[in-house]
């Protein structure tokens, strides 16, 4: 999709999210934004691993319980 999109495409989508929200408002959209891809990715990834039916342990804990 933005395989196309070089720095010069960038600037532009930067400069008029600029114009369009205001210096103040960007850092809160980008954390918005950021937030929202972690979690799609979190979900996506919970639903791959249901799929495979292998589980992710993230914590040391959670494997000593397993064991």
């Amino acid at each position: 999709m933005f395989n196309n999109i070089g720095v010069s495409g960038l600037i532009i989508i930067l400069l008029i999210a600029l114009i369009v929200f205001g210096p103040a408002k960007l850092p809160l959209l980008g954390r918005a934004f950021g937030d929202t891809l972690r979690e799609f990715r979190s979900s996506t990834r919970g639903i791959v691993e249901d799929d495979t039916g292998t589980q992710r342990i993230d914590k040391p804990d959670e494997l000593e319980k397993l064991l």
